[in-house]
């Protein structure tokens, strides 16, 4: 989901213009920042589902800004009550702050209102997942497929809740389609990873920890990992 915000700027404009449109320019600066809001909001939805699942992309916010958000966005919904797109952001306010229950809710208050609304589906199986909810994280997962099988993200959720499953072959297929589709992903690389060394292939999986860290060597799951097998974690 991409948005784009629009700014006209105006390289000449006169001191007298100025003067005699001092309201307008002042909505249109509150247009503006009213935006920004929700290109970020919009684009942490659409990038929520790797965000979670790498546990590095996650936003550092304190608790004082997640509760201003929590209020934007309360706000929005009850203005707009019936808008999936702002339910999904709502819930995954909450989910930001750790409030999985209501980010549940509002996610399947989204889904009911667009029954193939994808973003639903794909923060649905992330929070089951996070809830050790797996059965039902899969069937989020697989619906999201289902309504976008061109984003990598939703084959990447199906792989990792089969994997937990121990339904290893299933999660093989789901990622070698997520790993067709986003080339070089660290969040699918090391997916791979976890489903080898669940299947006591510890050696594959070392070495796909490291291919991990070739693409990005800051990222923790993998180190841990590579720690873990090298009886190093404590």
């Amino acid at each position: 989901m991409e948005s784009q915000v629009q700014i006209n700027l105006q390289e000449e404009a006169s001191s007298t213009e100025k003067n005699k449109k001092p309201k307008k320019q002042k909505k249109n600066r509150f247009k503006c920042w009213q935006s920004l809001i929700l290109l970020v909001a919009t684009l942490a939805i659409s990038l929520s589902a790797g965000y979670y699942f790498s546990n590095k992309y996650l936003w550092n916010k304190n608790a004082d800004q997640i509760e201003k958000q929590l209020d934007y966005y309360k706000m929005q919904v009850n203005e707009k009550p019936n808008d999936p797109t702002l339910r999904v952001q709502l819930g995954y306010t909450y989910f930001l702050k750790g409030d999985t229950d209501s980010a549940i809710k509002e996610y399947q208050t989204a889904k009911s209102l667009d029954k193939n609304f994808y973003e639903a589906y794909l923060n649905l199986s992330i929070a089951y997942d996070k809830e050790k909810r797996t059965d039902d994280a899969l069937q989020m997962a697989a619906k999201a497929v289902k309504l976008s099988p061109r984003d990598y993200k939703s084959h990447l959720l199906l792989g990792r809740s089969y994997r937990k499953l121990k339904m290893y072959k299933e999660a093989t297929k789901s990622l070698e389609e997520a790993a067709r589709l986003k080339p070089g992903n660290t969040d699918v690389v090391y997916e791979v990873g976890m489903t080898a060394e669940a299947q006591g292939k510890k050696k594959e999986a070392e070495k796909i920890y490291k291919e991990t860290l070739t693409y990005d060597p800051t990222f923790k799951p993998a180190i841990t990992a590579l720690d873990r097998l090298n009886g190093k974690d404590n």
